[in-house]
């Protein structure tokens, strides 16, 4: 595959210019740069999504235009988007044949064919699984299968590895290995230079919208990527001393929250129990079980687990959205578990959500819009009872100043700008009415090695001037490089301490998904009633 001069033009802004990339048969080929850089619009250019305003593609030495996906996919492209494009409510089968029908029909062909693909390579998908009961690594492959039904030969993965453990990182490339022994081509895109560098067979870097070079990856360092991706050297990161004090920001206690209206089997409890009976609801499912931990001024607390273990819930419970069954949450000595989102926000809690899109922003609204979000009684976005729109747009330019955030204007939609620069939208958006306690939920997922910096940077400058931070991340390196304290969460519970300055990504990834490791402290399960986090876990 070879394209040659692509330039794609925006009102107001440049996209793409004369990039030129070329994919060999059989290889991976990695593709990085900034956010902002070209990387999302290039690929909807060669996935059919977008048309090229100038440039050339060619598939086996033959010229081709397409006019939509379904153009590429005819010619062999299939891709695997960031955001899975599943419906939980199907099987596997169901979400691989959807609009495909006519390949394989939807009944015995078809799954015969899914099993043939599965085996073939080493997925290890089950035809009849319902997608809402997989994992995120198995939605992945399910995914990946989706596009090889439709006969990919050539596959974009975007960001695949951003919520995977190590051990699931290293089975996907397991995966991506089989596919190129069977002579497909995998165009690979990720923000995490470490694993760029032991998957890909060639790496072409894009930087402010044009290709500045190409890397051989055994020939060439993270940092040397790195320094050629923003087109400068990167500064030299700095020890710090601990800024944790004595004083309590955020105390939780047995705090428990029931999946409503889920009915369990006996056989479906797991062996340390986890299903409780509950007034009123029959048997149901306890996704936050018992958790008791607290946080104090200067402190970074990160919580590690596999997505679908009670992060979502704690969030939700902490921030307002859902109200836990049982339990108290205690903000500055205040019991605040009856209180509103809307007052926990104006106290001072901060909130960097999961899901930017779903949670985070309004797409279609302008940049200056979305700066008010959460904080529409807070200077400078109102005067009194009135908003200030001169306030916030003034505020916006400078987020977008002091967070690089790339953008033609604050006028823009959220909806038009990369993920990443959507993300440091939010961080400069949270971070600007100094919380005293802030929520970061994968703070720097999609976003590029120097923003990334950039946004611990800020989380550590504010962790040394008293913020108290509760960091929930699929990003084992920044969990362990930026807690002071670091808790493991399974099933619901907390069951594990680690110690950041000992604790390798690999351990952390086995305590995870349930496997001991020598250097975790166990959590004793505390009598009924009690507070399992007592003056041994504060000294912790």
């Amino acid at each position: 595959m070879e394209l040659a001069g692509i330039t794609k033009r925006f009102p107001g802004v440049v996209a793409n210019h004369d990039i030129h990339l070329t994919v060999r048969k059989g290889t991976v080929h990695a593709l990085v740069g900034e956010n902002g850089a070209g990387k999302s619009t290039l690929m909807k250019i060669l996935y059919g999504m977008q048309k090229p305003d100038e440039g050339t593609i060619a598939i086996d030495g033959e010229q081709v235009s397409f006019a939509s996906p379904a153009d590429a996919i005819a010619r062999g492209i299939g891709m695997v988007h960031q955001h899975f494009m599943l419906a939980d409510n199907l099987t596997v089968l169901e979400n691989v044949v959807l609009g495909s029908e006519k390949l394989h029909g939807i009944g015995g062909a078809a799954r015969r064919k899914i099993k043939e693909i599965s085996d073939r390579y080493g997925l290890g998908v089950r035809p009849d699984a319902l997608v809402e009961d997989l994992g995120v690594a198995d939605r992945q492959r399910v995914e990946i299968l989706k596009v090889l039904f439709r006969g990919a030969r050539t596959l974009i993965l975007d960001e695949p590895t951003a919520v995977l453990v190590p051990q699931e990182v290293d089975a996907l490339f397991d995966n991506l290995r089989e596919l190129k022994s069977e002579g497909l081509s995998v165009i690979f895109i990720s923000h995490k230079l470490g694993e760029v560098l032991s998957v890909a067979d060639d790496i072409t870097v894009i930087r402010r919208g044009t290709t500045v070079g190409t890397a051989v990856p055994a020939e060439t360092t993270p940092r040397q990527l790195a320094e050629l991706m923003v087109g400068s050297e990167l500064p030299t990161p700095e020890t710090s001393e601990s800024t944790v004090t004595d004083r309590p920001v955020l105390e939780v206690r047995n705090l428990t929250v029931h999946a409503a209206g889920v009915s369990l089997g006996a056989e479906d409890e797991p062996a340390g129990g986890g299903l409780t009976e509950f007034a009123g609801a029959g048997e149901t499912k306890r996704v936050l079980d018992d958790v008791s931990f607290t946080i104090h001024a200067g402190e970074v607390m990160g919580i590690a687990g596999v997505e679908g273990n009670g992060q979502t819930e704690l969030i939700d419970a902490l921030i307002g959205t859902k109200h836990a069954d049982s339990g108290a949450i205690r903000f500055l000595g205040e019991d605040i578990t009856p209180w509103p989102t809307r007052r926990r926000r104006e106290s001072g809690v901060g909130y960097i959500p999961e899901d930017r899109h779903r949670q985070g922003l309004l797409l279609e609204s302008p940049l200056w819009e979305n700066r008010i979000l959460g904080h529409v009684t807070e200077k400078p976005n109102a005067r009194g009872f009135w908003l200030n729109p001169k306030g916030a747009q003034a505020d916006t330019r400078r987020i977008v100043e002091e967070y690089d955030v790339r953008t033609p204007g604050i006028d823009v939609t959220a909806a038009s700008l990369s993920g990443g620069n959507q993300q440091k939208l939010i961080v400069g958006r949270e971070m600007s009415h100094d919380p005293k306690f802030l929520i970061a939920a994968h703070p720097t997922r999609g976003v590029d090695v120097g923003a990334q910096a950039q946004i611990w940077d800020r989380i550590r400058e504010a962790r040394r001037a008293g913020l108290a931070v509760l960091l929930i991340s699929a990003d084992l390196d920044e969990l362990i490089g930026l807690s002071d304290t670091l808790r493991v969460i399974y099933d619901g519970r907390l069951v594990a301490d680690a110690d950041p300055a000992t604790i390798t990504p690999e351990e952390l990834g086995s305590a995870m998904t349930g496997a001991a490791s020598g250097h975790l402290e166990h959590e004793e399960t505390a009598p009924e009633g009690t507070d399992n986090a007592g003056p041994e876990d504060e000294a912790r």
